[in-house]
């Protein structure tokens, strides 16, 4: 897997903060039914009609509150809840709105931190076992037979926030980031049934692939890559296979020569000579936004963040690049918000915190170590992508100023949080109702939202 190392470092801490993740009991949902009469059940909804032009706006709509029906056999339910970081999917229908969409592919999906806490396996280095918690982060693959899209997508995933007691960070970081023109997954709340029973409240975010660029982008036919950082953390290029590996599109074709490009110019070059060949690849205004709100939302677990991968090497992680077809640019797409917002002002995480503001630099650009648990990061600045951007400080600045008056308040905070609280509200109650304590009490995710809005503002201060 990987960042394997650092990923590990990362859910060792989670585990020590969030307690209640820890107390979780292996919970399986009986479906009295066999294959007949589940088929019973699935056939008493209409058909969704695939042809049909749906708009995925009405899916990630920030005034809705859609429910999502999964309908699976026991075979197929036993089968992910007792291994669910395989990761395999198993067949499944889809019901939404009363129509039923057959077929589907249904897994549970995440990296090492997704099962901290929530198999039965207490090695968190090696997530096995059977499930343990109530809900664990699900990806339905409408597509996995045939060519079908579901409102225009492929696939769907809901993320659990079970490391979120606000279970409002996905969400609102996202928010921000597309409300400042930086393109980035829409996400909302949704809630999720599995065989009739409720399992509780997800963040529905949408899936970065090529539906996505088609929606989201002018020109939507360019390579889009996961993870995978122009030039190492010396500066030097990459190999044409690292970029091929990343491809989240156009993978049969698996031209990467654009890209290569770039990594090959910036590898020529020292780091004080980089910044003609950056700006000629990725926009100024576009970037500088997108480092802004990523530091506005302590997105520490982003791509600012340089983790030791052993060696000489630090590497950064949850991103992609989106690849414009018809010119020699590049975008980068922020990713995997459940960390940010929590190191807003103190370090309450201390393996994601970044020790330098995004121009700076520490130890003339060797690997230091920082935070409680004394891990080693090197600089952002010191990347020739990264650096490049440090002399328009005052450009960042102006920025600020606008995003400010613009969407980051307190008083544009407060309303967008108010109502997405009532908006969930009696489903929290409902989870919680449930499931104890494994799911937080209205209290508990009152406070926690109160803390959020509390930390923002002392932010701002």
């Amino acid at each position: 897997m990987k960042k394997i190392i650092n990923y590990r470092f990362k859910y060792l801490l989670i585990f020590f903060l969030i307690s209640t993740i820890i107390s979780c009991k292996k919970e399986t949902i009986q479906l009295d039914s066999d294959q007949d009469e589940l088929n019973k059940i699935i056939d008493s909804f209409e058909e969704y009609i695939y042809e049909n032009d749906h708009s995925s706006d009405y899916i990630y709509d920030q005034n809705k509150l859609h429910r999502f029906d999964l309908f699976l056999t026991q075979k197929n339910l036993d089968e992910i809840n007792n291994d669910p970081a395989a990761e395999n999917y198993v067949e499944g229908s889809l019901v939404f709105e009363g129509k039923v969409i057959r077929n589907v592919g249904i897994r549970y999906k995440g990296s090492i931190g997704a099962w901290v806490g929530c198999l039965s396996n207490e090695d968190w280095t090696n997530p096995s076992g059977y499930k343990t918690c109530p809900k664990l982060s699900m990806k339905i693959k409408i597509n996995w037979k045939g060519d079908n899209k579901f409102y225009g997508m492929k696939k769907l995933q809901f993320h659990s926030q079970n490391l979120d007691k606000s279970k409002m960070h996905e969400r609102l970081g996202y928010y921000m980031f597309r409300n400042f023109g930086v393109i980035a997954p829409r996400s909302n709340h949704a809630l999720l049934y599995i065989n009739g029973e409720f399992n509780g409240v997800f963040a529905n975010t949408e899936n970065v692939d090529g539906p996505f660029t088609n929606k989201h982008f002018v020109n939507p036919d360019g390579n889009l890559y996961k993870e995978v950082w122009p030039v190492n953390s010396l500066g030097a290029n990459r190999e044409e296979n690292y970029f091929i590996d990343g491809l989240k599109t156009n993978e049969e074709i698996s031209d990467v020569t654009k890209i290569k490009k770039f990594s090959d110019q910036l590898g020529l070059v020292n780091k004080s000579d980089a910044k003609e060949i950056v700006e000629d690849w990725i926009d100024k205004d576009v970037f500088l936004r997108t480092i802004l709100v990523d530091r506005r939302i302590a997105n520490d677990d982003g791509f600012l963040h340089f983790y030791h991968e052993g060696g000489l090497n630090y590497e950064n992680h949850n991103y992609y690049w989106y690849e414009y077809p018809n010119d020699d640019k590049l975008q980068l797409i922020p990713w995997d918000l459940d960390n940010s917002f929590e190191n807003l002002i103190s370090n309450l995480n201390p393996v994601t915190p970044i020790k330098d503001k995004w121009y700076e630099i520490t130890n003339n650009c060797v690997g230091f170590r920082y935070g409680s648990f004394n891990l080693l990061q090197k600089s952002a600045a010191c990347d020739k992508i990264i650096g490049s951007f440090s002399s328009y400080r005052n450009d960042f600045d102006s920025l600020d100023v606008i995003f400010q008056n613009q969407l980051y308040n307190m008083s544009n905070i407060n309303t967008l949080l108010d109502s997405w609280y009532i908006q969930i509200k009696n489903s929290v109650e409902e989870a919680h109702s449930i499931h104890g304590d494994i799911e937080p009490s209205i209290q508990e995710w009152t406070d926690n939202i109160n803390y959020l809005k509390y930390s923002i503002d002392q932010s701002l201060n």
